[in-house]
């Protein structure tokens, strides 16, 4: 194994691990080259979480498309046929984007580019900026075998931000957006040629010609940033929140509460995976001071989907409806309120801790997660196989909840501090300084 491959390991999450293999088999069986690229990359060797999972594949990506949602395992979230890609949800919550080497050209700035195949070299040096321009062969020949044509990893090491080329905040002004937002959530500074290209591209405005599909999918970027306050306060610095409404403005961005929700998500335990929807609560938190017309107009300028506005519109009855269950149910013992709270969904979870004016709403909920969690991890399966228990089956997930109760339960084992024997021979006496 590689030092990447060992890297890589060592940064996935189990479910990340299970959805990596799965694509990577399909990916063997259609003897298609397959690369880690984009934003994993990027997080990996900068030493920062892996959030979603990038594929390129070279070659045949419909077929390869097909293969992966046929397997019935992901739920397919949206399909670009022009890019030949896909973005896909895997169990667990996992995000998984898969698209086929491409080279884009534009025939004026903001216009849709016209896509053709290319090599994998070819379309490192076709992205945004250097360090989403890295690559990790997953292909059985040459696994573990990094590219890196424009030298991301040396600006990674400088923590510096460095467009690919002279014109690639021309071709595609939304990676402004994604310049400002990488920017506050990296902490890189931005060299001085991008930063000298970003400014023309104000001067012209290009920002107006951007897509509503790239404004839509750079919301959904910021909605899962932990960072999602400040990178929405250095857009307002910058002055582009009016790309996606002319309304978020002053108060309106709400921002006293974008900052509660990072804080919120500072609560969540570390390493424990919290499966939360973040996107309806953050379009809930971005709506929430619109007025009826102002949501409406952004919704439409951006093209939020009607089933997300939906679900952004019954969060708050949602965690309401939770929040009286938690402040009316009797828990005297953690195992209760560990099995009560197990039940609610990450996105609830958070606005409770936002929201919930309860003081046992709150204790309830921070004990869950600081205490309750962290406990329950520590019956592992194997610990539950060995009670007899077979992965898979209801007996073993009502045996591991059994276990869990009890270990939860459990009370903390009494410290018993032993005297020291007394002496049984003459004491000497120190002497005494300072007198």
């Amino acid at each position: 194994m590689s030092d990447y491959m060992f890297m890589l390991e060592s940064h996935l999450s189990a479910g990340q691990s299970k959805a990596l293999s799965e694509v990577r088999d399909a990916a063997e069986q259609a003897n298609l080259n397959l690369f880690l690229t984009g934003g994993a990359m990027r997080d990996m060797m900068g030493g920062f979480p892996i959030r979603d999972l990038d594929f390129t594949v070279e070659g045949g990506a419909v077929k390869f498309l097909k293969q992966i949602a046929q397997k019935g395992r992901a739920e397919i979230l949206s399909i670009d046929e022009a890019a030949k890609s896909a973005e896909f949800r895997f169990p667990g919550h996992i995000s998984v984007s898969i698209g086929m080497a491409r080279q884009e050209r534009y025939s004026k700035p903001g216009s849709k580019p016209q896509i053709q195949p290319a090599t994998i070299h070819e379309d490192l040096r076709g992205r945004d900026f250097t360090v989403d321009a890295i690559a990790l062969s997953l292909s059985k020949a040459s696994r573990g075998l990094i590219l890196d044509p424009m030298n991301g990893l040396g600006d990674l090491e400088r923590k510096e931000l460095r467009a690919v080329s002279n014109y690639a905040l021309y071709d595609d002004p939304s990676r402004i957006l994604r310049l400002i937002r990488l920017r506050t959530r990296l902490g890189f500074t931005v060299d001085e040629r991008t930063q000298s290209q970003y400014r023309n591209v104000r001067e012209l405005k290009l920002e107006t010609k951007i897509l509503a599909s790239a404004l839509e999918r750079e919301l959904r970027q910021i909605a899962v940033d932990p960072l999602a306050g400040d990178i929405l306060k250095a857009l307002e610095e910058e002055n582009l929140l009016y790309v996606f409404s002319p309304a978020l403005a002053g108060p309106k961005v709400n921002m006293a509460s974008f900052q509660k929700l990072q804080k919120a998500r500072q609560s969540l335990p570390f390493g424990i995976d919290i499966v939360a929807d973040s996107y309806p609560l953050f379009l809930f938190l971005l709506l929430e001071k619109l007025t009826a017309r102002e949501r409406t107009q952004l919704v439409h300028a951006v093209g939020i989907s009607r089933s997300d506005v939906d679900a952004a519109a019954r969060l708050e009855t949602r965690a309401k409806k939770f929040e009286r269950e938690i402040a009316n149910a009797k828990a005297p013992k953690p195992s209760i309120t560990y099995g009560l709270l197990s039940k609610a969904s990450g996105e609830v979870l958070l606005f409770l801790l936002m929201r919930s004016a309860q003081r046992i709403v709150l204790d309830r909920t921070k004990n869950y997660l600081q205490k309750y969690l962290p406990i329950a991890q520590e019956i592992t399966e194997k610990d539950v196989i060995e009670r007899g228990g077979q992965p898979g089956t209801p007996k073993f997930a009502k045996l591991q909840q059994q276990m869990i109760a009890a270990r939860l339960d459990a009370r903390p084992k009494k410290v018993v501090i032993e005297e020291p024997p007394e002496p049984t021979g003459p004491v000497r006496r120190s002497a005494t300084f300072g007198r």
